[in-house]
């Protein structure tokens, strides 16, 4: 692993950077984490226990804790067939295959330990990430609130830059990779990044719908879009759109909650490298550059692309 992530913290949470001279600290995030072990009614439960409020029932699965520290919290059992009896013996059949899905109102960022600290009474409570079997695939969604438009561009361009260099230090268990939510971003999208230096956000919202318009990826950025650029996404599959929101998506992230060496402000750190590099406009220029270079050579290896990502980021100030 590279110096970097050696050097990110596991135990406390990096603020996001500021851009464009506009502070992050107001910035909200929602969390979602999905697990195995323990039924939504235990989950819940469990977060009624640690951050008070009342445990009420939404629709045939879905739990609602309200009136809490946090605000509203969701514990629903992450499937969606469009369809309640067959969602019902899926759920009998499937058992731990469907995850319990934990979803939080947007947070400040003073407030994500807290997360950590009900992520850590879960597993002992017997919640079990990917890692506790080979069929599991369960992830962690940061949905952290987007910054001003240029900014947003910004951070796009240094995903699509970074997202091999993430993906390689903490390659994806076998059972994600079969799942269609979690591809990388196509070649296509990130060669049209890599030369996005004036974009708008209505260039992004077009060059992503021709390019990649699907919720399926590490990185989905459809919500976003869909929120602040609607026009600009009707070469999407009316089924991949469900909802504008003014946040990013991340959801490369896997739950590892029961693991001792995880912990969730690590990917949240990794998180904070994206933005750090957005943030940098030379060091954010420079890979740019560099994957231009890349990808106009006649011979190059993935490996190629991954060693030149971690020379410009080990050079660059660590946490």
């Amino acid at each position: 692993m590279d110096e970097l992530h050696n050097a990110l913290p596991r135990d406390r949470f990096l603020p996001l950077p500021d851009h464009n001279g506009r502070s992050s600290a107001d910035r909200l995030t929602g969390i979602e984490v999905e697990f195995a072990g323990l039924t939504p009614e235990q989950a819940a439960e469990i977060v009624r226990a640690k951050w008070g409020g009342t445990v009420s029932r939404e629709g045939p699965r879905d739990l609602v804790v309200s009136g809490g520290r946090f605000g509203k919290v969701k514990v629903e059992l992450d499937i969606t067939l469009k369809n309640a009896w067959v969602e019902d013996v899926a759920a009998d059949i499937l058992g731990d295959l469907v995850p319990v899905e934990i979803v939080t109102a947007p947070l400040a960022y003073q407030d994500l330990p807290q997360i950590e600290a009900l992520l850590v009474t879960l597993a002992k409570a017997g919640a079990k990430g990917s890692g506790a079997h080979f069929t599991y695939g369960f992830g962690v969604h940061l949905n952290p609130e987007r910054p001003d438009d240029s900014a947003t561009i910004a951070i796009a361009r240094a995903y699509a830059l970074l997202e091999d260099w993430l993906r390689a230090a903490e390659p994806l268990d076998a059972a994600r990779w079969v799942m269609p939510f979690v591809d990388p971003w196509p070649r296509a999208l990130v060669d049209a990044l890599a030369r996005a230096e004036t974009w708008s956000l209505a260039d992004l919202g077009r060059t992503y719908a021709e390019r990649a318009p699907s919720r399926g990826y590490g990185l989905d950025l459809l919500p976003l879009l869909e929120d602040a650029c609607p026009d600009t996404l009707t070469a999407v599959p009316p089924d991949q759109l469900k909802g504008g929101r003014p946040t990013f998506h991340y959801r490369l992230p896997e739950t590892r909650l029961d693991e001792a060496d995880w912990s969730l402000a690590y990917e949240w750190n990794r998180w904070w490298v994206v933005e750090t590099v957005a943030a940098d406009a030379d060091l954010l220029a420079a890979l740019a550059q560099d994957w231009q270079d890349y990808r106009a050579a006649l011979t190059t290896m993935r490996g190629d692309w991954l060693e030149r990502v971690t020379n410009r980021l080990d050079l660059a100030a660590t946490p």
